[in-house]
């Protein structure tokens, strides 16, 4: 049944590609972003969605939940069909894409440390590694490989291709083919390359850390590299302001102080995710169970 499903995903997203592809970017953007806004309710569930609101805005009434849950499916499909126009944003992002802070760019260029750039799925959050490759950061991206094995292949395609060249898998217990993501990681850690990771999603390995004072399993990984390869740990965002627009900030780096152990580094760093969050919270993904334990 669940390859019946993945196949019928994979023809739907190829034929919504191709459309994508030969509208445009701006119009592609916005038609997904009105499909996703009407069928994204019926494909997942609307209580997860306010359980994890609940969770972050304690206070919130359901206005406010519909508002949070209409622009993250408009978000989500918006995403969906600039994958068909990653071309067009690596081309023309000086117009597309603004820099907030460059000076903390020009910092981070003179360091003679390693970065390892962190952020959340905010906005399209693919840009965030496309800016870095393209302003010569030498980067490697870490991503989880999706679930259905049909698309995979066509996103790694795409990722690799206009993104980031460097592409390292996760490790996934069971799969074969991503067994060996650790020691590529490692292999690049140790020559000292730059590396960006999505922190933001529930792990299955990882450790417990509070994220809006509520216990969740989260990615110690940066913490350990940061105290054993000495990689400075620098948090970015990125803001959706109009339709196919978007704000890159680059915002203080975390310091390691020298009695800081895994946990307060991940404690550290699930605190500017909060601060990313609530300041942008249409934006980020709540269809997530990330405090499942």
């Amino acid at each position: 049944m669940k390859l019946i499903k993945y196949f019928v995903e994979f023809i739907l997203t190829i034929l919504f590609f191709s459309v994508f592809k030969i509208i445009g970017v701006k119009k592609s953007s916005n038609i997904s972003c009105y499909i996703f806004k009407k069928a994204g309710p019926f494909i997942r569930s609307y209580k997860k969605i306010k359980n994890n609101l609940t969770i972050v805005f304690p206070k919130i009434n359901q206005s406010e939940i519909k508002k949070i849950s209409d622009s993250m499916w408009c978000n989500y499909g918006r995403v969906f069909a600039e994958y068909m126009h990653l071309k067009f944003f690596r081309e023309n992002n000086n117009q597309n894409i603004k820099i907030i802070n460059t000076g903390k760019i020009n910092e981070l260029k003179k360091s003679s440390k390693p970065i390892l750039f962190f952020s959340g799925h905010f906005a399209n959050f693919e840009l965030l590694a496309m800016y870095l490759d393209k302003n010569e950061f030498n980067i490697s991206t870490l991503y989880r490989p999706l679930n259905n094995f049909f698309i995979n292949p066509v996103m790694e395609y795409l990722r690799k291709r206009h993104i980031c060249k460097n592409q390292i898998p996760k490790s996934i217990p069971g799969v074969k083919k991503y067994k060996y993501g650790t020691r590529e990681l490692i292999s690049k850690i140790k020559k000292n390359q730059n590396i960006a990771v999505m922190i933001d999603q529930k792990v299955t390995q990882g450790i417990k850390v509070k994220l809006f004072k509520k216990d969740a399993l989260t990615m110690n990984l940066p913490a350990q590299i940061a105290l054993k390869y000495n990689y400075i740990l620098q948090p970015l965002s990125i803001k959706r302001v109009n339709d196919i627009n978007f704000e890159i900030f680059f915002h203080e780096t975390i310091e390691v102080n020298k009695n800081d152990d895994e946990y307060l580094i991940t404690k550290k760093i699930n605190e500017r995710l909060e601060i990313m969050i609530r300041k942008n919270p249409g934006q980020w993904i709540w269809t997530h169970d990330r405090w499942r334990i």
